[in-house]
């Protein structure tokens, strides 16, 4: 069923597969300590909820409906706790668990071999059904806990003997692409549609069939038989859009057909409406031609690729890290001062040219476009269009940006539950309202990444009906996370989004309503040193903005210094920086020490205190203010001196110090520096966030 280049089934095996072995984890550690702790069933929770949207979006009904299931009965565990399980169910809900697990997998392994689902589910799913009962004493108060949800009939099923026309509904377009996928690639409806999509972009009018790829799995058949045929109104409408066919995934050939003009009406009684072009025709050329005849279908350009796998590429950069460490302590040793070595210097320049060239080439095998992870969304917004009655399309900004294949991972998730909560909670359902506000009937979501330095900015907007403050903040105050009589920011109240079991839908749907994804989106992107922002225009539409590095591995720094000891500022964070004298230095009573920057106030951070230095500077005029900012975050940094910028080697904190949580302190990790002593790496957010808490 599914091949290599079928990048959309195989980041779904990925992440299922992943998901499951977290799960697997967490239920035999919980078994062993008979109860799941909060932070467990938060976790399972979460993850059904995953695999159950994934499911639906690849239209895995048997899947979905057994996550559903048991996310259902997690939903309950979650707002009853722990206790409200009896000790005696205990062991009925592990085996339920595991038996869950082992149904997964088994699933899987179905679609990784090309087998059919499982379609009598319906014992498994009573069996959760009776747990959910039991655990909730018979009150019945589960979510739609009385009967299992049956997975849709395919559509269309009495049509599924009669073949898809391939001539074109409207006779104007008369000049076509037949194009042909590779052979037993399969899903070659989900593959037909695609194309359309890519095609849009550069030609907006034109017609394509079958007709019904988007909804109707079974043209796969039709395609791979007959091929899928592109209309359009003018051969140069046609050249235009062989771009788009030649850069799109799996097509292994592509033939210009042409229908000849409309007959008169008094001919027009030939029924040859439902026809494909044939290629016996005086005009087209005999079958089967030789392969590099002229005018004959053009192959599609294979590039050369090997995949490797990615614990080789971090092997890889573990040595690159420690040769640049090595370099940097060979060239800056302290054995060398004071000594005249031309011919060692220029080897010294041209070895660390080398090194750099070498980190380039070597970060770069790391780095992957994100259109993989944007290209999934398309199926998202579709099968949410259908199921929720609203129209909507996804435009895709900058889909070529690359980012670390890490990361690209780690946000992939993230961006799935932004755009459902565009389609489900942002695009009105009124189209008549929509129009009455002066906007496109159809809804539109915006998906843009961009690089800018060191980071790159995802942003996903829609032009929906923004976030309306004044309910957010009555259902944080009504959830206790907020309070009655304290006054908010629009940034503040837009903040309570991304509290855990926070939500905004009244209704729960196979999509939302169970406070369950934002918080997931502010979690797995502050994992990878990325921070996330959101803003909304109440009625116009809500943005939501992901500042992620490109790489964790390898960063531009400032190394500065306060008495003994060395700190690195990530240099995409500096501002600026100064020295100043006391008489500019201005004394907030409430705020403390401020210096004024283009006609602002920002607040001084003195490092030697908060880190409660024995040495370092007192006096403002013996050391240096650095203007840093990040995210909504902005101040000055007093410390000693610079001492330079270098492009360091991020090494993780060890086990022992991460367990007194000393990120949250400002540090995310720490360097080798030339001279072999070890430099603290600041997080610049967090360091304002710890000074703020402690004050």
């Amino acid at each position: 069923m599914a091949s290599g280049n079928d990048s959309i089934l195989d980041m779904y095996l990925y992440e299922t597969n992943t998901l499951l072995e977290q799960l697997d984890g967490i239920v035999l550690a919980a078994e062993q300590a008979d109860t799941f702790s909060q932070d467990d069933v938060n976790e399972i929770f979460r993850i059904m909820h995953t695999i159950k949207g994934s499911s639906a979006m690849m239209e895995f009904n048997s899947m979905m409906t057994v996550a559903h299931r048991t996310e259902d009965m997690f939903f309950i565990i979650r707002e009853k706790t722990m206790e409200a399980v009896p000790e005696q169910l205990r062991p009925e809900l592990f085996d339920v668990m595991f038996q869950a697990i082992d149904f997964f997998r088994s699933e899987v392994e179905k679609v990784e071999n090309g087998n059919p689902l499982s379609e009598s589910i319906d014992t498994f799913v009573s069996k959760i059904n009776s747990l959910m009962d039991k655990i909730q004493g018979g009150q019945g108060d589960a979510p739609a806990a009385d009967a299992p949800e049956a997975p849709p009939e395919p559509a269309a099923q009495e049509d599924a003997g009669a073949p898809a026309a391939a001539m074109p509904k409207d006779p104007a377009y008369r000049y076509g692409l037949q194009v042909r996928f590779d052979e037993g690639c399969g899903m070659e409806s989900l593959r037909a549609f695609m194309l359309t999509t890519a095609v849009r972009d550069s030609v907006v009018d034109f017609q394509f069939s079958p007709e019904d790829v988007e909804t109707d799995s079974s043209t796969s058949d039709i395609i791979a038989e007959q091929g899928f045929f592109l209309w359009f109104r003018s051969a140069e409408e046609r050249d235009g859009s062989i771009p788009a066919v030649t850069n799109a995934g799996s097509v292994r050939e592509y033939e210009p057909v042409s229908l000849p003009a409309p007959a008169a009406p008094a001919a027009q009684e030939a029924p040859a409406a439902a026809q494909p072009p044939k290629k016996e025709e005086p005009k087209a050329p005999a079958a089967p031609p030789p392969a590099k005849s002229a005018g004959q279908p053009q192959q599609h350009a294979k590039e050369s690729l090997i995949s490797v796998n990615l614990s080789k590429l971090d092997q890889l950069m573990a040595v690159v890290s420690e040769i640049v460490i090595t370099e940097a302590m060979v060239t800056a040793s302290p054995d060398l001062k004071g000594l005249k070595l031309d011919l060692f210097t220029k080897s010294a320049r041209d070895l660390r040219k080398l090194t750099d060239e070498l980190q380039d080439v070597s970060m770069s095998l790391r780095m992957v476009p994100v259109s993989g992870t944007f290209q999934k969304m398309n199926r998202i917004v579709r099968d949410m269009s259908k199921k929720l009655g609203k129209r909507a399309r996804l435009t895709l900004v900058g889909e070529d940006t690359e980012v670390d294949k890490t990361i690209v991972d780690s946000i992939g998730d993230p961006i799935m539950h932004i755009v459902r909560n565009s389609m489900d909670h942002g695009i009105e359902s009124d189209e008549a309202d929509r129009i009455a506000r002066g906007k496109d009937p159809v809804g539109e979501i915006i998906l843009s990444a961009r690089h800018t330095g060191s980071e790159v900015i995802i942003e996903i907007h829609d032009d929906g009906g923004g976030v309306d403050c004044d309910a957010v903040l009555a259902k944080a105050i009504r959830q206790g996370l907020a309070y009655p009589d304290q006054d908010y920011s629009q940034k503040e109240i837009l903040n309570f989004l991304m509290m855990p079991g926070f939500s905004t839908n009244t209704e729960v749907t196979e999509f939302s309503g169970r406070g369950v994804g934002m918080d997931v989106v502010k979690k797995n992107v502050e994992d990878v040193g990325g921070t996330v922002s959101i803003s909304s225009d109440f009625g116009k539409g809500m943005t939501t903005t992901l500042k992620i590095p490109l790489t964790m591995a390898i960063m531009d720094g400032m190394e500065v210094s306060v008495g003994d000891s060395i700190f690195t500022i990530p240099i995409n964070n500096i501002r600026s920086s100064t020295k100043v004298t006391a008489g500019e230095v201005i004394y907030d009573p409430a705020r403390g020490e401020m210096m004024k920057f283009m006609d602002n106030f920002y607040p001084i951070i003195r490092a030697k205190n908060f880190f409660q230095l024995n040495g370092g500077c007192d006096e403002i005029e013996d050391g240096i203010l650095i203007w840093v900012e990040a995210g909504e975050h902005s101040y000055c940094l007093f410390v000693d001196e610079l001492l330079g910028e270098q492009q360091v080697v991020v090494k993780p904190l060890p086990g022992l110090v991460n367990t007194y949580n000393i990120k949250n302190y400002g540090i995310s990790g720490c360097t080798i520096l030339g001279d072999g002593n070890i430099s603290i790496i600041l997080d610049v957010a967090n360091l304002f966030s710890a000074v703020q808490g402690r004050n």
